[in-house]
């Protein structure tokens, strides 16, 4: 069921959107990278094959209208993964959640600001993995990387060269990440089938996650 929804939290208003399954495996919260919304064309075609496969999803603008004028407001990583943690104790909240694993999926500064968030999170939150679409997760910094303890995915496309390195930077500061690379995908997987890899890549990832941690609370 699709809805939206109006995250009003610490005097902050965020429209977004969310689409629950029956008895879903997890929940997904998606962190758009810059210039982006949560109308991302990209971001909710992922999110749909992530609904088809039994996940719920969570896609919401990190900005205001006002806030997104200023462009360096897009790369405050502090910021976004603030509005990040926002999203998600508005979740916890949500008549719609019933205590199902948590995964951020991030794209772009997006990845930073997802595993920022995570390096700071409470321990009540069942964050469970974050996953990174032709992410920036060195934006994170070295200190928040290596704090994490949970399982990261890397994702890049073979072609996009500059984004390999960085993620190879973050990659040697997490204590379980993993990279994978899209064989002749560009930085946005525009190519004919890149996108779908993407998402195959994703529920494999989440089934082994999932898989790992039966204990946590929520039907999986």
């Amino acid at each position: 069921m699709f809805k939206e929804i109006i995250i009003d939290q610490e005097d902050i208003t965020l429209k977004g959107h969310i689409t629950t399954t029956s008895n879903p495996r997890s929940w997904v919260i998606f962190a758009h990278g810059s210039g982006s919304s949560r109308k991302s064309s990209r971001n909710n075609w992922v999110a749909t094959e992530l609904n088809n496969r039994g996940h719920a999803t969570l896609l919401f603008d990190l900005l205001t209208p006002e806030e997104d004028l200023d462009y360096q407001n897009r790369f405050d990583i502090p910021l976004l993964a603030e509005r990040l943690k926002i999203a998600t104790e508005w979740l916890l909240s949500s008549p719609d959640y019933h205590g199902e694993p948590i995964v951020y999926f991030g794209a772009s500064t997006g990845a930073g600001a997802a595993l920022l968030a995570t390096s700071d999170l409470s321990e009540r939150i069942p964050l469970i993995s974050v996953i990174s679409r032709g992410g920036r997760p060195d934006l994170a910094g070295a200190g928040a990387l290596q704090k994490i303890a949970i399982p990261v995915l890397l994702i890049v496309g073979s072609l996009d060269e500059e984004v390999i390195t960085l993620n190879e930077m973050a990659l040697a500061q997490l204590q379980n990440g993993r990279l994978e690379l899209v064989e002749g995908a560009t930085h946005l997987f525009e190519e004919a089938g890149k996108l779908g890899e993407v998402v195959e890549l994703c529920t494999n990832w989440l089934d082994e996650q999932l898989s790992l941690n039966s204990n946590v609370s929520g039907t999986i």
